[in-house]
């Protein structure tokens, strides 16, 4: 009998011990996890009908995380995905993102950050409405930029490295990383999956044309 009211949250994740204390701590804040140790097996139990997200591995043997959510779009489940990754590159964020992923976390994960967002997901039409309120702070950390950090902020998001973007602008490596490090922290990001989905929010990059 299921209970529509009733939120899920599909974990997906090769590593047992991993599985396990992502599903205990979701759990431990009245959430129902239903733990998945391949993308095949979660795929042939997804239900799109539910009020359910997905927290999806990115590295799994077999079947990665970016083909899981590829065969989910193909099949029509449109459910909020998640990303977990100890190995968080650019490309693959950007590609994650570019697909439509909710949010990109990199293990090990920060227990608050990872059960904020699966609430966000979880509550999509509560993060539009959210999302068109942060939009004049957003707008604010990007004025604070002077025009030197813009110029490093567009090739980071995109996906450049520090050493094309030195080659790019004509300046030393070390440099853009004082550079990297300052647009960060105006603009509060923590990490870099942060600044990509930033600088999609704000209109900068079209995700479908990054690298």
């Amino acid at each position: 009998m299921s209970n529509s009211g009733e939120q899920v949250v599909y974990v997906v994740d090769d590593d047992q011990g991993m599985l396990d204390s992502t599903v205990w701590l979701l759990e431990s804040v009245g959430l129902k996890a239903l733990p998945f140790t391949s993308g095949r097996a979660f795929l042939d139990a997804c239900d799109a009908s539910l009020d359910a997200c997905v927290l999806l591995d990115v590295r799994m043997p077999g079947m990665g995380g970016l083909n899981v959510q590829e065969e989910m779009r193909s099949r029509g489940l449109d459910l909020p995905v998640i990303f977990v990754s100890g190995h968080a590159d650019v490309p693959i964020v950007v590609r994650a993102f570019k697909a439509g992923a909710h949010d990109f976390i990199e293990k090990p994960y920060n227990e608050q950050l990872l059960l904020d967002s699966v609430q966000q997901a979880l509550s999509r039409v509560d993060h539009q409405r959210t999302a068109s309120g942060g939009q004049g702070q957003l707008q604010q950390c990007l004025d604070s930029l002077t025009p030197r950090e813009r110029d490093v902020l567009l090739p980071l998001v995109q996906g450049y490295t520090n050493r094309e973007i030195a080659e790019q602008l004509d300046i030393s490596v070390k440099t853009i990383d004082l550079y990297r490090a300052r647009v960060m922290k105006r603009m509060q990001a923590e990490r870099l999956p942060d600044l990509v989905g930033m600088a999609i929010a704000a209109g900068l990059v079209d995700p479908l044309k990054l690298r």
